[in-house]
């Protein structure tokens, strides 16, 4: 059942496309509505996930591996299980220490990552 032109009740992983958003990473988008998105990033080791900052809110649990999360100019280890959080406008990046799967949210949506 679609709830909406994006979201549906179930999402079937295996039919989802991996994007590559740099080297040793990659993504899909799970799901999303216009308030909230669910995204998968998959890193080697060695990955990085430049520092960057947006509008969103954002949350992110570690589904695998270890990564280093640097979250306003402080940086601490995640591996799985953890989870961490990133305000809105703040600066963030991650280094893969071991190869993992994150699982992002955010809110709003990131339109930029379905133009």
């Amino acid at each position: 059942m679609i709830i909406n032109q994006f979201a549906t009740l179930f999402v079937d992983d295996q039919s989802l496309p991996w994007e590559s958003v740099g080297e040793g990473v990659k993504r899909k988008i799970m799901t999303y509505d216009a308030d909230l998105m669910m995204v998968k990033v998959a890193f080697e080791t060695g990955g990085i996930g430049a520092a960057h900052s947006h509008v969103h809110t954002q949350m992110s649990y570690v589904a695998s591996g270890a990564f280093s999360i640097t979250i306003a100019g402080e940086t601490r280890i995640v591996r799985m299980g953890d989870a961490f959080y990133v305000p809105s406008n703040v600066w963030h990046g991650a280094v893969c220490e071991e190869a993992g799967v994150l699982v992002d949210v955010f809110t709003p949506m990131r339109e930029d990552f379905v133009q």
